[in-house]
């Protein structure tokens, strides 16, 4: 204690002043526009927010861990080449093209509201548009494929033995799964979010088709500012914000997947 208060220097203390000052106006302005640019909207006037991008992410590898896995272990090459045009299919096809596609299916009048009006299930279209449903799920269809490749590298460089030498232990296969497999593809996991997560919270085309305006996002909210008020100094600010929260999620994601490598660093 004596030790590290006399290595407070006098100079320390007049510079403290103004390091507060530039973490309240600086740090903490910085640190609520990345939170928002995670959220729906603004959480002071809105009361019910959601993390888009979180939820993209969690919807991707909720979708695509099963399918990686299911491409990593099959054994014919037919089938294999099968599921991986299934996959690339449809980046081939252009994001507007897909989120139109989406908009015709979830609209007031498209068709799975009209199919169940036609049935007799509802009386009233369901809110499947402008909505943050809307958005994740669109933005799920598109990115699922960039989380299958990157797992589907790593869980096929798993020596499928390890598990198989765990369900003669008297394992379980999902308990083999969970302590074998699952482990080893954490590398994966953190990869595939880490890009799935990056090109959702910095998206605008889907958020804005399928959200309208109600649902604002950083990358629209950065538009907003050049094309209505024409306020380039602050566009620039917000997109070095969300520059910096990319630049800080590699930089968590390089450390995180360090640790699991049992390495310091990745370079």
């Amino acid at each position: 204690m004596n030790a590290a208060r006399a290595g407070i220097t006098p100079i320390a203390w007049l510079i403290a002043p103004s390091a507060l000052l530039f973490a309240l106006f600086f740090f903490l302005p910085m640190g609520l526009m990345a939170m928002i640019s995670l959220l729906t909207g603004n959480p002071v006037v809105q009361p019910n927010v959601d993390f888009t991008g979180l939820l993209t992410t969690l919807a991707a590898l909720l979708i695509g861990y099963p399918l990686a896995h299911l491409m990593a272990r099959i054994r014919g090459r037919t089938a294999y080449a099968m599921l991986m045009m299934a996959v690339l299919t449809p980046m081939l096809t252009g994001i507007v093209v897909r989120t139109f596609a989406w908009m015709a299916l979830l609209s007031d009048k498209g068709a799975i509201n009209q199919a169940l009006i036609g049935l007799g299930l509802i009386s009233k279209p369901l809110p499947l548009m402008y909505n943050e449903f809307s958005i994740v799920l669109g933005l799920t269809h598109i990115y699922v494929p960039y989380m299958v490749l990157t797992l589907v590298g790593v869980i096929g460089r798993i020596d499928e033995r390890l598990e198989h030498a765990a369900q003669n232990l008297g394992a379980s296969p999902f308990r083999a799964f969970l302590e074998v497999t699952l482990p080893l593809s954490l590398p994966g996991i953190l990869a595939g979010s880490l890009l799935v997560f990056a090109l959702a919270i910095s998206a605008y085309v889907t958020p804005i088709l399928m959200g309208g305006f109600q649902i604002m996002t950083l990358p629209m909210l950065i538009y907003q500012q050049i094309s209505s008020s024409f306020n380039v100094g602050f566009a620039a600010a917000l997109g070095m914000v969300l520059l910096t929260i990319s630049l800080v999620l590699v930089i968590a994601y390089n450390r995180i997947l360090g640790l699991v490598s049992g390495q310091r660093d990745l370079q």
